[in-house]
């Protein structure tokens, strides 16, 4: 029973950053990350996401392709070139699916690739197994 507890405190006191200019998703992804008791952030740019970053130090950023002002995979080429930022893990949650858009974000170390539509399910499990991975090194 206390490890229950002990589990709960720990996802409680993940943060999770939400890059995408969706807003309808960012509010429903967003909606139900925090009813798994996880502290999210949102940025509706690559620039943006990049200063929160930054500021909040994320466990993990939610990463979308398309997006103005900076996309999806110049932010995560200036997020792997910071020393402070470089270890955060990140999922790419884009409806790109073709095999250059993967391989270019494979080329910066994201943890996962996800496309939309997607199911929120299967995007929880994969937040965890990647939360509890990068928390064991």
């Amino acid at each position: 029973m206390l490890g229950l507890f002990k589990a709960k405190k720990q996802t409680s006191q993940m943060k999770i950053l939400i890059v995408d200019d969706e807003p309808d998703l960012v509010s429903t992804v967003e909606y139900r990350l925090k009813f798994a008791d996880f502290q999210t952030f949102t940025a509706s740019n690559g620039r943006e996401g990049l200063e929160r970053a930054a500021a909040e130090k994320p466990d993990l950023i939610l990463l979308d392709t398309n997006m103005p002002l900076m996309n999806g995979h110049e932010m995560l080429e200036e997020l792997r070139a910071d020393p402070a930022l470089k270890h955060i893990p990140v999922i790419m949650l884009t409806a790109r699916c073709a095999a250059q858009d993967i391989a270019a974000a494979s080329a910066h170390g994201v943890s996962d690739y996800v496309t939309k539509p997607f199911d929120f399910a299967q995007l929880m499990s994969k937040i965890q197994a990647i939360l509890k991975g990068h928390g064991s090194q």
